[in-house]
């Protein structure tokens, strides 16, 4: 159970991490933006329940709905390589394309993996959701 928390609240702390303070100047970029933070939202929602919250069935789908929907989103929000000082997004996203879209569909994946029915299930399913995220920013995310 301990191991299963710990998994949780890297996976929060690495999803909700992606929220930044500042606004992007180009549109693209903050849109790339709110879609990471609705990530951080869904992990939070899904987290708190399978580490002993209140489980809401109700939120617990919206939640894994958000992140399957906008794990589909990624490859188009991250399309256009634009500069942007707030954007935390390295150059090898787009020099390492098809690799970035592998590791946008294995969120994806994890998300649909994901079941939603208990807090325990989704405590066993949140360790591929963050595992998912944690490779992807160990190699696209620049440390700010």
């Amino acid at each position: 159970m301990k191991f299963k928390f710990m998994s949780l609240a890297l996976s929060a702390a690495l999803i909700g991490g992606l929220a930044t303070s500042a606004i992007a100047a180009d549109p693209s970029v903050e849109a790339r933006q709110a879609l990471m933070k609705s990530f951080g939202g869904a992990a939070k929602t899904l987290g708190g329940m399978a580490g002993g919250g209140a489980y809401d069935a109700a939120a617990a789908e919206a939640a894994k709905a958000a992140l399957i929907a906008g794990a589909a989103e990624i490859a188009a929000k991250f399309e256009m390589n634009v500069e942007d000082p707030e954007s935390e997004a390295k150059p090898e996203v787009w020099t390492n394309w098809e690799d970035f879209l592998v590791k946008a569909k294995a969120l994806g994946d994890a998300a649909v993996a994901l079941d939603v029915a208990s807090a325990e299930s989704i405590g066993a399913g949140m360790g591929a959701i963050g595992g998912a995220c944690k490779d992807c920013h160990t190699t696209y995310r620049a440390a700010k």
